[in-house]
């Protein structure tokens, strides 16, 4: 299939003969740094991006959105696609037919294992979409007008699986994870990383004030009035009434918006700007339970795609969504090698946001989550697995100190104090999995002997008047009342969950 640059007329080729099929619509700018007629490298093979389709989704909440898949036709004949995923990319390639037998993936919940092929794969995500428009050649037909299912499925290697269930048949492809610095792409568009001093203005009025929006990206879902902090919709489009919803003020961020930082995420160094900011807490069940809140910047980076700036109590950290699935046994799992043991889980919810983000936000926003920490030399790393809707996504990371956060954005130094986090009781004590076990024993071992000597502190009493005496009973409630002081420590309570 090829789409017309000028009149976006849609050929399809049946042997010698072309027939048109319609036309496409106009392609939405996503300030892509990729660009047809661009060359690379994937596995030691060459291969020239030659067409694209952007593709639009509602999942089974109403929740909506967009990537694009490029087509990468190789020297020698093959062709892959390299997609979206979650701010980041896939390089992947359709399975030969006839497709394996699939199981029932329209019913089964998100985060459930399916056999395909007779491999284990965990069930991702399930959204309605439709092809929005396209552009250049295309390795298949491709339906203009219907919507249809398209399933991710995840599994431990970290492999993706689309497969798209079209009403004729299935279409199946596997792809990984990869970096376009990887590539040795050429003939890149022009477009740079946004400036840190000058966004440009795509003449948006906010629906709230009247005040001018503007978008960093027009890939942007979401963004934020910088007068009146309204939330606004921009997912379908600038035309008509925008959605949106009013928020209270609080505070700024510490990191203000726009503001470009040279951060290490995967092992790189890059230049990385902050588009957007989010408030969070957890959801206690219990009210009695001790409420957490945590801030995140959305990071951006032109070749590298999206990443999070966490502040949490117990500091910050950076990390980013990953293409596959951990090895999951009880509350520990397995990732890259490393074991990880589950911290907390927790329902959570936004609360205020600043900025621009590539996904809709809603009022109230809430997700899933369940936070991992390394183990044994690996203390320092970080995963999170995250459900929202129809979907789940995995992210993985590093904890940052104060210094390196500041030193990054270039902070003045004298606002060290401000960035600095409670530390946790072990921090910088290095300690390996038993090291912590004798250590909590040493301490439960000095409570204990501490409340004995608390309870003797009436012995002379009970030994001069006597045990079922008024004074002896009166100086027990004495002490009891005087002497408790809550079942918390270090500010956080002894049971619940916490980020």
């Amino acid at each position: 299939m090829a789409v017309c640059s000028f009149c976006k007329s849609t050929l399809v080729r049946d042997g010698e003969s072309l027939r048109r099929i319609g036309q496409s619509a106009e392609l939405f700018d996503d300030h892509s740094p990729l660009a047809l007629g661009a060359r690379g490298q994937y596995q030691g093979e060459s291969f020239t991006l030659v067409g694209r389709v952007q593709l639009a989704y509602q999942d089974d909440d109403g929740l909506e959105g967009r990537w694009t898949e490029w087509h990468a036709l190789f020297d020698n004949g093959r062709s892959g696609s390299l997609s979206e995923d979650n701010g980041a990319y896939v390089f992947g390639f359709g399975l030969p037919t006839p497709a394996p037998t699939l199981p029932d993936l329209l019913r089964p919940e998100v985060g459930s294992t399916q056999l395909v092929a007779q491999q284990p794969w965990v069930l991702s995500s399930r959204v309605q979409v439709h092809v929005h428009a396209a552009q250049g050649e295309l390795a298949e037909a491709t339906d203009l007008k219907s919507t249809y299912p398209v399933v991710e499925l995840r599994n431990m290697a970290g492999e993706v699986l689309s497969v798209e269930l079209l009403a004729a048949a299935p279409v199946l492809s596997v792809g990984r994870s990869v970096q376009l610095s990887e590539l040795k792409l050429s003939g890149l568009s022009d477009a740079q990383q946004p400036s840190e001093s000058k966004l440009q203005a795509k003449g948006i009025e906010c629906p709230s004030c009247g005040s001018s929006l503007t978008p960093t990206l027009d890939s942007t879902k979401s963004i934020v009035c910088g007068s009146c902090k309204a939330v606004v919709d921009i997912s379908k489009g600038l035309g008509g009434d925008l959605k949106y919803y009013r928020q209270d003020n609080t505070l700024e961020p510490l990191i203000p918006i726009g503001a470009v930082g040279r951060v290490k995420v995967d092992g790189r160094v890059d230049d990385w700007q902050v588009l957007g900011y989010q408030e969070r807490c957890d959801q206690p069940s219990d009210p009695d339970e001790e409420q957490t809140f945590w801030r995140e910047y959305l990071l951006y980076n032109r070749l590298a795609g999206f990443a999070f700036l966490v502040d949490a109590e117990d500091g910050w950290s950076v990390v980013r969504t990953v293409s596959g699935v951990p090895s999951m046994r009880g509350d520990s799992l397995t990732y890259n090698g490393i074991t990880y043991r589950k911290l907390f889980t927790y329902p959570a919810k936004t609360t205020y946001v600043l900025g621009e983000f590539y996904w809709p936000v809603r009022k109230n926003q809430r997700t899933l989550n369940s936070d991992f920490a390394g183990t044994g030399n690996s203390t320092h790393l970080r995963l999170n697995r995250e459900k929202s809707g129809h979907e789940i996504t995995w992210s993985a990371g590093e904890n940052l100190t104060a210094q390196e956060v500041i030193s990054a954005f270039r902070i003045p130094q004298n606002q060290l104090g401000a960035f600095k986090r409670e530390a946790s009781l072990l921090s910088g004590i290095k300690l390996g999995d038993w090291g912590r076990t004798v250590f909590w024993i040493l301490i439960l071992l000095f409570v204990i002997i501490l409340m004995t000597r608390c309870t003797d502190d009436c012995s002379d009493v009970r030994d001069t008047y006597g045990e079922s005496s008024a004074e002896y009973q009166q100086c027990r409630s004495y002490r009891s009342s005087s002497g408790s002081h809550g079942s918390s420590y270090g500010g956080y309570s002894s049971g619940g969950s916490h980020k």
